[in-house]
């Protein structure tokens, strides 16, 4: 059916006044669909915006202004906004019927503004307004379809575990040279070694599972682009190593990453780094880096990438041996008493400044001082004396990266 637009003379033509609110009802679209179909409903806000409602946004416009100019909006042009999104949710593993459930409420959503906006003069054009989204619809199932086919049964999967049982190879010290052939990829004699942690998603299983998979698509592509190929990893979405071919001046591109996929997730990310590591020093870097990567996370400190450097007096402490043992039971007597530990913090921060401490917990200046000297009484160890208040730090890090399984004395 073709009917010509109208042209009312008072107001713009129906499809010129959805061109003016298509990005509120782009939002909306997107709300409508993915935003309220479970699982996806379940998925932390904002998970689709930044991939998902460009898209949307560009071929709904595209598509309202083909109609405006009464031509057809063909399959291939479709296909050029929608393909590259599906990828990525056919990388996740996104489940196909319900990405098609949230295409049609999304298509739902829009028909149904499109309703509300038109007058009783405009039902001719409405009509076409909605034929054409129909024509749209189609060509989005038949993409999306087609397109998970693609993906599921291209090489991709097969190359992707290739390289992955390559890393892991290197990673255990394993041969590595057929691996490499299977997988297409160059062994490199020095890399730049990357362990990864982040804390994982607190969602329902299956929600989970999808944060999980577009963490690893996310961070697989980030680490593609910054190397120019494709990057070996083992990350499972919360933990994992990267090997890197060693490069120079990278280290602030690292820098860079932490905080780009700690935007993309939504959460802290930790990344701990070694460079130019050779080939058969591999497995232990990978470790040392591992535990620097959980160290930053234990410790509190912010989304970044650390190098042994930033961590080395807390790594050192962290080593297993009696000095360790010795120093966690130094501190154990104050343990089950909140306020002075409280205190003992804000000693470390302020040092000599006793009056900026006591503001900070809110206590009396002499209030403050007491907690101090009965910590001295409790521990034989006086935060005062500068060598004893290194003490009394080294052990506090020690009881909080290695609580004690067992409650100590009672409070005092």
């Amino acid at each position: 059916m073709s009917v010509p637009l109208s042209t009312p003379t008072e107001r713009a033509p129906l499809v010129a006044r959805l061109l003016t609110r298509w990005p509120q009802i782009a939002e909306r679209m997107l709300a409508a669909g993915l935003g309220s179909t479970p699982p996806a409903a379940e998925l932390p806000e904002g998970h689709f915006t930044a991939e998902v409602l460009p898209a949307i946004y560009a071929c709904g416009r595209a598509v309202l202004q083909a109609i405006g100019e009464q031509r057809v909006f063909t399959r291939t042009e479709v296909a050029a906004f929608v393909v590259p999104v599906v990828e990525r949710h056919a990388e996740d593993r996104f489940p196909l019927a319900v990405l098609i459930e949230a295409i049609h409420g999304s298509a739902q959503s829009v028909l149904a503004e499109a309703a509300e906006l038109a007058t009783p003069a405009e039902m001719a054009e409405l009509v076409v307004v909605g034929e054409r989204l129909l024509d749209l619809l189609m060509h989005i199932n038949i993409t999306v379809v087609e397109t998970y086919t693609e993906v599921e049964q291209s090489i991709y999967n097969v190359e992707r575990e290739a390289r992955r049982e390559l890393c892991s190879a290197l990673l255990h010290g394993q041969p590595a040279d057929e691996l490499a052939a299977r997988a297409d990829t160059a062994l490199a004699e020095r890399y730049t070694v990357l362990a990864f942690h982040i804390p994982r998603a607190d969602l329902p299983g299956p929600a989970a599972n999808l944060v999980t998979r577009r963490r690893i698509r996310v961070l697989q592509r980030a680490l593609d682009n910054l190397t120019g190929t494709t990057a070996l990893t083992t990350f499972d979405g919360t933990t994992g190593i990267a090997l890197l071919p060693s490069v120079s001046d990278s280290e602030q591109q690292h820098d860079q990453l932490g905080t780009e996929l700690a935007e993309q997730f939504g959460t802290e990310v930790f990344i701990a780094e070694c460079r130019a590591v050779a080939r058969d020093g591999v497995p232990p870097a990978a470790r040392d880096t591992a535990e620097l990567a959980e160290l930053a996370r234990l410790l509190g400190r912010p989304t970044g990438v650390y190098r042994l450097d930033d961590l080395l007096l807390e790594y050192q402490l962290t080593r297993p041996g009696p000095a360790r043992d010795r120093l966690s039971e130094r501190i154990a007597p104050i343990l089950p008493s909140p306020h002075l530990l409280e205190a003992l913090d804000a000693h470390f921060r302020h040092g000599s400044e006793r009056k900026a401490a006591a503001a900070e917990i809110h206590v009396h200046p002499n209030t403050f001082s007491y907690r101090l000297r009965r910590i001295a009484e409790l521990t034989g160890i006086d935060p005062t004396v500068p060598t004893d208040s290194r003490l009394l730090a080294a052990a506090l890090t020690i009881h909080r990266l290695y609580p004690p399984s067992n409650g100590s004395a009672a409070p005092v």
